[in-house]
C-alpha cells in the first residue's frame, strides 16, 4: 500500500470514527453468502477542492487467493464400460492422461437423462429440486417438473461469476424451457442469463454435428464455412479462444468453463478418417464386448473382483444368433460410435493443450464426466439411418440401411445405433439411459485433474457421488461459501455434498450416503450401501405402462454386488420395504410426487399441462428476418390441414430461394423458388421427397404465392392433397402420401427468406448464402384449420 494511501485511510478513519487510535482498523470483509456482493457505503467529504482529498480504493470483487479455474467437460450419452480409462474397448487418451495424472471415481452418478443431469449438476440440487424432473421439452404443469429452473435455485456459474470468475459455456445446453427459446424470451434460463458471460453452442437437445443450429449469447450465428467443418471441432476452437483471450485480458482472474459437447449423443457425426481407425473392431458382438470389458475392469481394479454380469435383457437378441447382414450392419454402427467418442476426446485433448500452453494446468480444476447418463438405448432393436424415424414412430429395417452402411456418420445419415451396444458400452451393468433405478443409466466414470490440489495422482475413488456433488466441490475448492441470497432471492440450500474430502484420502468414509433416483418411473434409493430399485419402463418402450402401483421393487447390496446382478428382495423384505419407505420420503421431500410415467403424450404441450408459446392460435405472420424458430415456438402444423400464404415482390427476371420453410434435410417442409416457378417440397424422414411445381415462372413485381394443404385424416401422419396458388390462380396439384406426425427436426427450425443448417429441399442449395430469397417478402401467414 503506498504511503498516501495510508494516510487516506488514516485521515478518513479519524473522520469517520472520532478517534485517533488507528492500530485496529481494517476493511471488512466481504461477506460472500449474499451475492451480488454488496458494495461499501462512499464516503462524505468536506473539502471543496479534489486537490486537497484522495479518492477511497476502489471497489473490486475478487475471487479469493490462489482461487483455482475450474473447467467442466461434460460427455454426452456415454455409458460406463465404453472408455479404456474404465476399462472398454474404446480409446481414449485424454481421458487415460488426465487419469493417470489425477483421480478416476468409480462410484460416480448422474439422473439418468440429459437436461436433468446439467441442471443438477451446475446447482447442486437434485432435478426435482430444480423443476427439471425430466427433459424439457417433456415438462409438465407440477412442481419439480415445470421445465422452469427457480431462481431461487441459482447456478453455480453465477455464484462464480459474482465472487470474481470469468465464465463461459460451449457445445449443448438444453435447459430452456421449450416456450422460453424465441424471440420474445424470457432470457432468464438461457446460458448468457445463467451466470456465463460467454456462451457459443446450440439450445436445445441435439445437433446435427456438420450443421448445427448455433447460438453466441442470444444471437443466432452461422458455422464457419470450410470444408470438414464439424461442430466439435468449431466449439473447441471457440472454447480455446475465449480462455486465451480472457488469460491475456486478466490473467490474475480466474475462468470458469463448462465444455459439453452434443457429442455423443445421436446424430453419431465423425469423420471418415475416424471410422477407419476402428474398423472392424467390434465385429465379435455386443455379447463378446461386454464380457471382455468386465475382464479388464476386474484387472485393472475399477470394479471388485467378484463383480458378475447380470443377463442381457430378455428383448435383445443373442449376438450369436443373429444372420451375418444382420451382424455386419450393427458391427459397423459401433465402429461409428466408437470414432465419435475418440474424435470427441482428441478435441478435449486439444483443450487440455491449449490450458497447459498458457501456463495454466497445474491450478486448473477439471471434471472429466465421461456421460450425463447411460449409452443410449434409443436407437431401438436395429439402429436407424435417421434418429428422427424413432421420434416419429417409424420402424426402419434392415434391408434398407445395409446400403447406407457406407455413408454411415457423414452428412447424408443421422444414425443411432443398435440397442445391444448400449447395454455393451454400459457394462458391467444391465440397463441404459432412461433406466435411473439402474446403474447402467446413472454410473458415470468421472476423472478429476487438479496438480495443485491433488497430492496423488493415479488413484481410484470408490466413495459415492452424484452431479449434485460438483457445485460444493468447486465452492469448497475455491475458498467460497454457499450463498444464502442471490439477486435478491433466498436460495434453495445445496443438496450435493462436497468430494474435496476424498481427493487426498482414498479410505475417508463416504459422506454422501442417501440418494434417490426417478425418471419416466423409473425409480430407486442408494442408503448407506444399499440399493432398492423398480424398472417401471424400458428404455425403448413408448407405449402404455403397467400401473405404477404394480411394479416389482428389489433389492441390492451394493457393497458386494457391483452391478446389481443378485436380488435380495426374497431374503430381507424388512430392508425392502424401509428403503422403499426411505424413497417415498425422499420423493415427498424434493418434488418427485406425483410420479408421470407418460412419454409421448408428455411431447404433448396440452396433454402435459405445460405453457404454449402459440397456444390455440389457429394462424401466425410471419416476417422475413425470422430465423431458426424452433418447433415448439412455431405454429403446429402437424396431422392438420395448414395454408400458407406469402405476399412477395419478385424482381425482374424471377425469383430463386427458400421463402419458408422448416425442419432440415432428414424431415420438414419447404416454400420456395426455383428457376423462377413457386415449388412446395415435403420432405418425409429425409427418405421421401414430394414435390409440388408451378410449371412456369413468376414475372416481376408483386405476386401472392399460396399453398394449401388439405390433410385426409383418419389419424396421425396421414398423407393430403397439396395445391399451388399464384394470385388466386391454381398452378399446380399433387399429393403428399405421407407426413411426419410429432417432430421434425429437434434443433433445425423454421426460417423465413432462407434456408439455414442442413437443406429440406433439393435444388435450392446448402445454408443461407446459397438459399436466401432473391426477392422480397412483404410477410408469410400460416394458417391451419
Amino acid at each position: 500500500m503506498s504511503r498516501s494511501l495510508r494516510s487516506y485511510l488514516a485521515g478518513f478513519c479519524m473522520a469517520l470514527l472520532g478517534s485517533t487510535t488507528l492500530a485496529h482498523a481494517q476493511p471488512a470483509p466481504l461477506d460472500r453468502t449474499v451475492l451480488p456482493i454488496a458494495e461499501p457505503t462512499p464516503p462524505t467529504y468536506t473539502e471543496l477542492d479534489v486537490r486537497s482529498t484522495q479518492p477511497p480504493p476502489p471497489f473490486k470483487v475478487q475471487a479469493p487467493e490462489g482461487a483455482p479455474n475450474v473447467v467442466i467437460i461434460l460427455i454426452d450419452d456415454l455409458g460406463f464400460g465404453a472408455t479404456t480409462t474404465f476399462g472398454g474397448p474404446i480409446e481414449t487418451p485424454t481421458l487415460d492422461r488426465l487419469a493417470s495424472e489425477g483421480l478416476r471415481y468409480t462410484n460416480f452418478h448422474t439422473t439418468a437423462l440429459c437436461s436433468p443431469t446439467r441442471v443438477a449438476l451446475k446447482s447442486g440440487r437434485n432435478h426435482h429440486t430444480a423443476n427439471a424432473g425430466s427433459i424439457m421439452e417433456t415438462a409438465t404443469a407440477y412442481p419439480g417438473n415445470t421445465g422452469k429452473i427457480p431462481n431461487s435455485v441459482a447456478p453455480l456459474a453465477e455464484m462464480l461469476r459474482l465472487n470474481g470468475y470469468s465464465t463461459g459455456a460451449f457445445g449443448k445446453w438444453h435447459e430452456t424451457a421449450p416456450w422460453e427459446t424465441s424471440t420474445s424470451g424470457p432470457f432468464d434460463r438461457w446460458p448468457t442469463r445463467q451466470g456465463f458471460d460467454k456462451f457459443y453452442g446450440f439450445i436445445g437437445g441435439e445437433t446435427d454435428q456438420w450443421a448445427p443450429s448455433l447460438f453466441d449469447g442470444v444471437t443466432r450465428v452461422h458455422p464457419a464455412k470450410k470444408n470438414g467443418y464439424h461442430f466439435t471441432e468449431d466449439m473447441t476452437d471457440q472454447a480455446i479462444n475465449w480462455m486465451k483471450a480472457q488469460q491475456s485480458f486478466t490473467p490474475d482472474k480466474p475462468f470458469f468453463m463448462y465444455f459439453a459437447t452434443g457429442a455423443v449423443h445421436a446424430p453419431h457425426h465423425v469423420p471418415r478418417d475416424w471410422i477407419a481407425r476402428y474398423e472392424g473392431q467390434f465385429d465379435d458382438g455386443w455379447d463378446k464386448v461386454r464380457q471382455e470389458t468386465l475382464a479388464r475392469q476386474k484387472k485393472a481394479g475399477i470394479v471388485p473382483a467378484n463383480t458378475d454380469l447380470p443377463p442381457r435383457p430378455e428383448d435383445l437378441a443373442a449376438w450369436d444368433s443373429l444372420p451375418e447382414t444382420h451382424r455386419k450392419l450393427f458391427s459397423h454402427q459401433a465402429d461409428v460410435f466408437a470414432a465419435f467418442v475418440g474424435h470427441t476426446d482428441h478435441n478435449i485433448g486439444r483443450l487440455v493443450d491449449a490450458i497447459a500452453d498458457i501456463g495454466e494446468l497445474d491450478n486448473t480444476l477439471v471434471f472429466y464426466i465421461a456421460g450425463d447418463n447411460g449409452t443410449s438405448a434409443e436407437g431401438g432393436m436395429i439402429g436407424m439411418y435417421n434418429e428422427m424415424s424413432y421420434f416419429n414412430g417409424v420402424q426402419e429395417n434392415i434391408e434398407d440401411m445395409l446400403p447406407l452402411m457406407d455413408k454411415w456418420g457423414s452428412q447424408e445419415t443421422f444414425p443411432h445405433m443398435a440397442a445391444g451396444w448400449a447395454v455393451a458400452f454400459d457394462a458391467p451393468f444391465k440397463w441404459t439411459k432412461q433406466v435411473a433405478s439402474d446403474f447402467g443409466g446413472t454410473r458415470n466414470g468421472m476423472v478429476v485433474h487438479w496438480p495443485r490440489g491433488i497430492s496423488n495422482g493415479g488413484g481410484l475413488r470408490t466413495q459415492f457421488g452424484h452431479v449434485i456433488d460438483i457445485a460444493p466441490t468447486i465452492l469448497e475448492a475455491a475458498g467460497l461459501p454457499e450463498p444464502k441470497i442471490v439477486n435478491g432471492t433466498p436460495q434453495t440450500p445445496i443438496e450435493g455434498t462436497s468430494l474435496l474430502y476424498s481427493f487426498n484420502d482414498a479410505g475417508a468414509p463416504e459422506r454422501h450416503t442417501t440418494q434417490y433416483f426417478e425418471m419416466f418411473g423409473n425409480r430407486g434409493i442408494y442408503k448407506d450401501g444399499w440399493m432398492a430399485r423398480t424398472v417401471h419402463r424400458l428404455p425403448w418402450a413408448t407405449g402404455q405402462q403397467k400401473p405404477l402401483d404394480s411394479d416389482v421393487w428389489e433389492l441390492y447390496n451394493v457393497k458386494q454386488d457391483f452391478s446389481l446382478a443378485h436380488d435380495l428382495a426374497a431374503k430381507m423384505p424388512d430392508k425392502l420395504e424401509s428403503l422403499q419407505a426411505a424413497f417415498m420420503v425422499e420423493a415427498q421431500k424434493h418434488h418427485v410426487l406425483p410420479i408421470d410415467d407418460r412419454t409421448v403424450e408428455r411431447l404433448n404441450p396440452e396433454l402435459a399441462g405445460r405453457p404454449d408459446l402459440i397456444g390455440d392460435r389457429t394462424s401466425m405472420t410471419l416476417y422475413e428476418g425470422m430465423e431458426g424458430m424452433l418447433e415448439n415456438t412455431f405454429i403446429n402444423v402437424k396431422n392438420r390441414s395448414k395454408t400458407i400464404t406469402a405476399e412477395l415482390e419478385i424482381p425482374e427476371g424471377g425469383a430463386t430461394g427458400a421463402v419458408l420453410v422448416q425442419g432440415g434435410h432428414f424431415g420438414g417442409w419447404s416454400l420456395h423458388f426455383r428457376d423462377g416457378r413457386p415449388v412446395y417440397e415435403y420432405n418425409w424422414l429425409g427418405l421421401k421427397h414430394y414435390t409440388v411445381e408451378s410449371p412456369t415462372a413468376v414475372p416481376g413485381g408483386k405476386a401472392t404465392v399460396k399453398l394449401d394443404f388439405a390433410y385426409e385424416g383418419g389419424g396421425m401422419g396421414k398423407g393430403g392433397q397439396a395445391t399451388l396458388f399464384v394470385n388466386g390462380r391454381q398452378v399446380a396439384s399433387g399429393r403428399i402420401e405421407r407426413t411426419q406426425p410429432l417432430i421434425f427436426s429437434a434443433d433445425e427450425g423454421a426460417d423465413v427468406g432462407v434456408d439455414n443448417a442442413s437443406p429440406v429441399a433439393k435444388g435450392i442449395g446448402h445454408g443461407p448464402d446459397e438459399t436466401r430469397f432473391t426477392g422480397r417478402i412483404q410477410k408469410v401467414t400460416v394458417a391451419v384449420r
